[in-house]
Parts: C-alpha cells; structure tokens; sequence
C-alpha cells in the first residue's frame, strides 16, 4: 500500500527567478543519475530480490518519487516568471519551443530520458552495487548544484536531497552486507 501526502518530502523555498540554474537542475529529473531513474530502477529491481531486502527497495523507490516531485518544483519556482529571452539566455530555448513551461523528462543538455538508465542483472549483490554507485553518483551531481547556485533557498532543499543520497547509499550496503553473509553462511542437508 503507498499513501502521498499532498506536500513535498522537504520545503522548497526559491530566492528569484532564475532559469539557468533551473536548466542544471533538470539533470536531476531526467538525468542518468536522476531520481526518476533511481526511482524506476529500484522498483524494477525488487522483483528479484530476496524478501529480505525487498522493502528496503520499495521504501527507496518511493522516496525517489518524493525527490522528483521536489526538483520538478524547483524548476518551476525557478522559471515560472521567466520570459522567452530569459529562457533563450538560459539555454532553455529549445525546450520553451517544445514543451512551453512544461517539464519534460530529458538531462540538463537536453537529451531525452531513455530507460537504458535502468539497471537490473537479477544478482541481487550485483544489483545492490548498481544502486550504491547510482546513489553516489546522484550525491556528487547534488554537491556539483549547490557549488554552482548562489541561491540560499535552493542550496537548503539540495543539501536535504544530498544527505538522502549518503543515507539511501549506505542502506544499500547494509543490504550487500547482509545478502553476502547470507550467501556464505555454511549450509548443511
């Protein structure tokens, strides 16, 4: 069963308007790295491992949803009072041309989001360590935003999506750790 509570995960709050920083922060909608893929790739995953950590997956997922709708509403707050020149300036002339203020599913150079982001083998420690490397990855590009954004508000949103990063990270070694103790743990028929 999922409920959603109808507010973000964590406030977000946007200084001014402010289009570029809003096109760098696409790369965390529908970026490799992003949390639309880790949530994608966490959900598909779960089907194959073992019931153990099969709700560390599904919690995860979910929350990953929760960071999306976060980031979509930054890019919002950030460009819902900019003009087309703004958004030309910004390098977001192709996307205003296309999908207006809409948001569309593609990285911050504009390629679209493409399920090839989405790892499963079926190993489950295969898998966990495609998820750990995915959540680093997702906290160093989160480090990379708040070093180019001088806006306060924004940084304290993407410092709060950063350390969920670190935590999602180490569950998911925790996880490995105990599918490989598992694993080894003598059987005897």
């Amino acid at each position: 069963m999922w409920v959603y509570e109808k507010k973000l995960q964590y406030p977000v709050k946007v200084s001014k308007c402010n289009p570029t920083l809003a096109k760098y922060l696409i790369e965390q909608y529908g970026g490799a790295d992003g949390e639309l893929a880790a949530a994608l790739r966490y959900l598909n995953q779960r089907y194959t491992i073992p019931d153990k950590v099969v709700g560390l997956l599904t919690d995860i997922g979910t929350e990953e949803f929760a960071h999306l709708e976060m980031i979509a509403t930054m890019i919002y707050k950030l460009t819902k009072d900019a003009t087309p020149q703004q958004l030309r300036d910004a390098g977001l002339g192709d996307h205003y041309a296309n999908h207006d203020g809409a948001l569309f599913y593609n990285n911050a150079a504009g390629a679209p989001w493409t399920a090839t982001y989405i790892q499963a083998k079926g190993d489950p420690i295969a898998d966990l360590y495609e998820d750990i490397a995915a959540e680093e990855k997702a906290r160093a590009t989160y480090q990379w935003l708040i070093d180019i954004s001088d806006d306060p508000d924004i940084n304290d949103s993407l410092r709060f999506l950063r350390e969920r990063e670190v935590v999602h990270s180490l569950r998911f070694r925790e996880a490995v750790e105990m599918l490989k103790e598992e694993r080894d743990r003598k059987k005897v028929f």
